[in-house]
């Protein structure tokens, strides 16, 4: 079995070189055509590591794509956005690059574009692109920057549609998310790996946590970490309203090392405390 080789590009430059590209215009943004990449850089399998945002656009793409837990024909255009190590350079778009969370979406959580917003992408992308063809002058880079911030504003208003549209997957993911809490809250895992967390979730459930916190959030207005809680919240009531096991004991078995922590939680859900909700019973 071949090896696969791992390249760390560094800068923008670097990836033109390692792909026989002219050097770039910018030495901080290019706009590249793929087609114009006459042959990649290793016969082999290689896995490039970039130190640079990556924003890329794939159109009739000729192969079937796994989204969530589903497979789908995609003719139109697919987009993906790789997040580095390093933010792009000292600008207002730099601290807020952070607040897109589909940078941090794995593949198969990529941006499928309808026609009329692939139009809308490409025509960003083509103005971006244009501007640094154009002689650099003192208003480029607030251009360029203003041109990004409207690309990856459109971004997320596409993602959000992508939410809604569909429909199917993403309603598969909630019924698993619920089959996944429930076995979690069922024996004694919870006193023996106390709290699921955000990222085993995730993990189940093969979507990256920001992926997943994105579309909980668009179809119930909650977080991943207020499911869990509601989850628990659940269990908590079961055991006071069923059984005679004592505060203390029932936050010991939702996996609380404090009951403080499992009181403060339940008042925060309930606007009642453990025993005023128990006492509501009687």
């Amino acid at each position: 079995m071949a090896s696969i080789k791992l390249q760390r590009v560094k800068t923008i430059s670097e990836y033109h070189k390692l792909m026989g590209l002219p050097k770039p215009e910018h030495p901080l943004i290019s706009v590249i055509n793929f087609e114009s990449i006459k042959q990649l850089p290793y016969g082999e399998s290689v896995n490039l590591v970039f130190d640079f945002y990556s924003i890329s656009l794939k159109r009739d793409f000729n192969a079937r794509f796994k989204y969530g837990q589903q497979e789908y024909d995609f003719d139109e255009g697919i987009m993906f956005f790789i997040s580095p190590g390093q933010v792009l350079w000292n600008t207002p778009l730099a601290k807020t690059l952070k607040q897109y969370e589909y940078f941090d979406y794995s593949v198969n959580e990529a941006l499928y574009l309808s026609e009329k917003e692939e139009t809308t992408i490409t025509s960003i992308m083509q103005n971006i692109e244009q501007e640094y063809h154009s002689n650099i002058d003192k208003f480029s880079q607030d251009i360029i920057i203003a041109q990004i911030e409207l690309l990856l504003n459109y971004a997320d208003r596409f993602y959000h549609r992508q939410f809604i549209t569909r429909k199917i997957s993403n309603h598969m993911i909630l019924d698993r998310l619920e089959n996944v809490l429930a076995e979690y809250f069922r024996g004694d895992t919870l006193v023996k790996k106390g709290l699921p967390t955000v990222q085993y979730i995730a993990d189940t459930l093969n979507v990256s946590p920001s992926y997943l916190s994105g579309l909980l959030k668009m179809l119930t207005g909650q977080s991943t970490q207020s499911h869990i809680h509601d989850k628990l919240i659940e269990k908590a009531k079961e055991k006071l309203s069923t059984t005679g096991l004592s505060v203390s004991e029932i936050a010991y078995e939702l996996g609380f090392e404090h009951p403080q922590s499992f009181n403060k939680l339940f008042k925060t859900k309930t606007n009642l405390s453990p025993l005023e909700f128990r006492h509501s019973f009687n």
